[in-house]
């Protein structure tokens, strides 16, 4: 067997492990073959069902528009894993990459950095987000990029943090005295060792940025109408909701179903992995 199928049924073993991977796989299943499931067209709009309640018909009722709410939640999750699964590796190489590389360096080329990192982490979170969008547009040409970039920032420290704990070992001084370069040693030595703290980190990663891409949504800076996204769908019901409030529930109830599932994973594979979330980075 298989290091990574031992991993998974280690995790499957525990209920936490089991229920958030089946949250997991149920959402990514939906997201896939929803295009063929929905039972209505996500633009089709009826104004004699506006706000109509669940029905045979619609069963979790319409929207002030009078589109289908199920047809829209279950469409809803398709950007977001899209643009998120893409982004989220994305900001674990870069961050990742660069963090390692600068616990090995030291000096004060790791300070410098790290009081960049600082700098940008003391920005309230979505601010920067909004600004280059605002400036570049929101196509997903431009939010993963952005989300890769700005979410990669706190990997930074959490990859340095790890491979603090590695430099100080015996192999990565063998191998500077050895006359290995620098990248090599990140290569050969540092990443195996880190990458079980680093695929911990990507799959709490994945949920925040999930629910950034939302926020951002929510705004107005992310999908754009007519298009089917779950933190839309929360902002163009809000304004009804003491009227029609499973326009709000069905969106709400998706997304946080889809980080519930990714934390508890997360929460698992720490646990199989015998590392513990609790400890803070090295500043």
């Amino acid at each position: 067997m298989t290091r990574t199928a031992a991993i998974v049924r280690n995790m499957i073993a525990r209920p936490s492990g089991a229920i958030g991977l089946t949250l997991v796989v149920c959402h990514l299943l939906l997201a896939l073959v929803s295009p063929w499931i929905v039972p209505f067209d996500y633009k089709e709009m009826n104004a004699l069902q506006t706000l109509s309640g669940p029905s045979s018909e619609h069963w979790l009722g319409t929207d002030h528009l009078g589109r289908d709410v199920l047809t829209r939640m279950l469409l809803g999750g398709r950007e977001a894993l899209l643009v998120t699964g893409i982004a989220t590796p994305i900001a674990m190489i870069w961050g990742g990459l660069l963090g390692v590389y600068l616990g090995l360096r030291g000096g004060w080329t790791d300070e410098v950095a790290m009081r960049l990192v600082d700098a940008f982490l003391a920005l309230p979170g979505i601010l920067p987000l909004l600004v280059l969008i605002t400036v570049f547009g929101s196509g997903g040409e431009v939010l993963m990029p952005t989300l890769a970039f700005f979410f990669g920032i706190p990997v930074i420290r959490v990859a340095r943090a790890a491979a603090h704990e590695v430099v100080a070992r015996d192999f990565i001084s063998a191998a500077r005295a050895r006359g290995h370069r620098r990248l090599d040693i990140v290569r050969r030595e540092l990443l195996p060792n880190v990458a079980d703290a680093l695929l911990v980190e990507g799959a709490m990663r994945w949920s925040w940025m999930l629910l950034g891409f939302s926020a951002l949504s929510f705004l107005g800076f992310g999908v754009a109408p007519p298009h089917p996204d779950w933190g839309l769908m929360v902002s163009d019901a809000r304004v009804y909701m003491s009227l029609a409030p499973w326009g709000v529930i069905a969106p709400v109830v998706a997304l946080s179903s889809l980080i519930i599932g990714i934390n508890l994973t997360a929460d698992a594979l720490a646990k199989t992995l015998g590392l513990d979330q609790s400890r803070k980075a090295v500043v």
